[in-house]
Formats: structure tokens, C-alpha cells, sequence
């Protein structure tokens, strides 16, 4: 479990310390790439507390995540439609859902833990 906040620190730390403006026309494609990776972040943390965790489900499923939100993005371009907007909100939807359940079993396992020591 530490591995990935451990990344997620080196990338943050990284990102803060270099000067790379990404041009206006590729925004919405770098938004779309973040939440798939931060979906897929909280996802393996969330199978992690759930002991459900498999390195093949994670790393494929963020290369999938990442490649579909662009398609949709690129498709959406061609068509002249917002389409990435609706993986943004897949994405939204998603990472809150993980949020929330790494939250309630962070709490659980802290209430157990304190019930075993007592």
C-alpha cells in the first residue's frame, strides 16, 4: 500500500518543482488522464483495505482507464461535443465512491483495533 502514496508523492514533488506549461488545446485531455490515474490510485487502495488487490487489474486497468477517457476526448473533438465531460463525471463519480469506502474502512479497522485492546 505504500508504494503507490509513495509515487504519488515523488509525482506531486516533481510536478511542483518543474516549470512545464501544458498548452490550453490539451487540457482537457491531461484532466481526463488525471482522474484515471487518481481513480486508479484509490481504486488499488481501496482492493488493498479490502485484500482484494491484483498488480495485473491494477496496471491494466489504468492503461484502459487512460486510453478509453482519451478516445472519448478525441471522439468528442471530431464530433464537436464536450465528450470528455462525461468521463470526467464517470471519473468523479468513481474516485468519490473510493473516497468514501477507504474512509469507512479506515474507521472500521480503527474501531477493531481498539476493541482488541481493550
Amino acid at each position: 500500500m505504500w508504494l503507490p502514496a509513495l509515487f504519488l508523492i515523488i509525482g506531486l514533488f516533481l510536478g511542483l518543482l518543474t516549470d512545464i506549461r501544458v498548452p490550453e488545446e490539451y487540457s482537457n485531455y491531461l484532466s481526463i488522464a488525471v482522474l484515471a490515474a487518481l481513480d486508479t490510485l484509490f481504486g488499488g487502495i481501496r482492493a488493498h483495505l479490502d485484500r482484494t488487490f491484483d498488480e495485473k487489474v491494477f496496471i491494466s486497468g489504468f492503461f484502459f482507464n487512460i486510453a478509453l477517457a482519451a478516445f472519448l476526448a478525441f471522439f468528442g473533438v471530431q464530433l464537436g461535443i464536450d465528450l470528455y465531460l462525461a468521463a470526467v463525471f464517470a471519473f468523479g463519480v468513481r474516485l468519490f465512491q473510493n473516497i468514501a469506502i477507504i474512509r469507512r474502512r479506515l474507521i472500521e479497522n480503527h474501531n477493531k483495533s481498539k476493541q482488541i485492546e481493550k
